[in-house]
């Protein structure tokens, strides 16, 4: 793809963007702060469609490339919108985002697989789908650490190995650029919404499916490193506490640093986005060394450990200062 073309597309993002928030203003599209929220203003909700244009850019200009995919994205995002409106039931969102699935799925051939793998894909993938959607919380966030993510599936696509055409990448990352614009500010014009974070994790997960299928390695999972370890320790203390871990909470590390540390949001959302940078250099350094795989597991499951001691050590300092509800 040309810069001229790069240029253009942003543009369009931006066009696309504005629109859309007449849309949303008009139409009442809004997140009202509750109990459990971390911000305390009215903002418009749903701005993360933009991350659904950005693959559509690519969809297009690649001659529609990877047909099944896109179809899935389509659906997701498009149950994922209407909730944000009008909030649907449980049954159909989870049967569309199981349909969605199966098309990504079946862009990536996991069918030719054993069911025991496609079986334990499908807990994996969608796990992480709705890791993200809970994960969405503190401006910046979502936007921020997805390019965090991008930049380490570009670092691997480069200068390791190419699994999926760049363009992808560099559409995806123009739409997280014009939606950090408007949300990565200390007070933000829109949120992601349901419709932008789990649009932006089917498309990150496409890409991770394309290199794990390219290069199967326990490495791949550093690229998802901050908010796995946050995510799973988060559904762990949750069980500890006899919650139900489906309802929205406060108790996500990040909504401590933000909520009862007191620090800004946009100094913890860059502290996620820097430490998984970091981690992803680490991550291209693994795969591109001659490590057994008995010391690159081993170094691996060493970093996802440190994460894990760091939010123990300061989640139990603020949760038991202030016995969130």
């Amino acid at each position: 793809m040309f810069y001229y073309h790069q240029i253009i597309i942003l543009i369009s993002l931006f066009i696309i963007a504005a629109l859309y928030f007449k849309l949303a203003d008009r139409f009442n599209i809004i997140d009202k702060p509750n109990q459990r929220s971390s911000h305390t203003s009215i903002t418009l909700r749903g701005g993360g469609i933009i991350f659904y244009f950005g693959a559509f850019a690519f969809f297009v200009y690649s001659g529609f490339s990877y047909p099944w995919f896109f179809l899935g994205l389509t659906l997701i995002t498009l149950i994922s919108f209407l909730d944000d409106v009008l909030t649907l039931s449980n049954k159909l969102r989870l049967s569309v985002h199981l349909l969605s699935m199966g098309m990504l799925f079946y862009q990536l051939n996991l069918f030719e697989l054993q069911w025991v793998w496609i079986a334990a894909a499908l807990v994996l993938f969608i796990g992480i789908i709705n890791a993200y959607n809970f994960m969405d919380g503190i401006n910046g966030i979502t936007g921020g650490y997805s390019l965090a993510v991008l930049s380490g599936l570009w670092m691997i696509n480069n200068y390791h190995l190419n699994f999926v055409e760049n363009d992808l990448i560099y559409c995806t990352g123009l739409g997280l650029l014009v939606f950090n614009f408007y949300n990565f500010r200390k007070k933000a014009k829109c949120f992601a919404g349901d419709v932008g974070s789990i649009s932006i994790a089917f498309i990150l997960l496409f890409m991770l499916g394309k290199l794990i299928l390219a290069e199967p390695s326990i490495v791949v999972v550093l690229l998802l490193a901050v908010y796995g370890v946050d995510s799973v320790l988060t559904i762990v203390h949750r069980l500890i506490l006899k919650e139900n871990i489906f309802e929205a909470h406060r108790k996500h590390f990040y909504q401590i640093l933000a909520n009862e540390a007191k620090v800004p949001h946009l100094i913890v959302s860059a502290g996620y986005i820097l430490v998984q940078i970091g981690i992803n250099f680490l991550a291209l350094y693994l795969l591109q060394s001659d490590f057994s795989v008995f010391t690159t597991s081993f170094t691996v499951i060493g970093i996802l450990l440190l994460l894990a001691f760091v939010y123990v050590v300061v989640k139990r300092k603020y949760f038991h200062l202030h016995q969130l509800s």
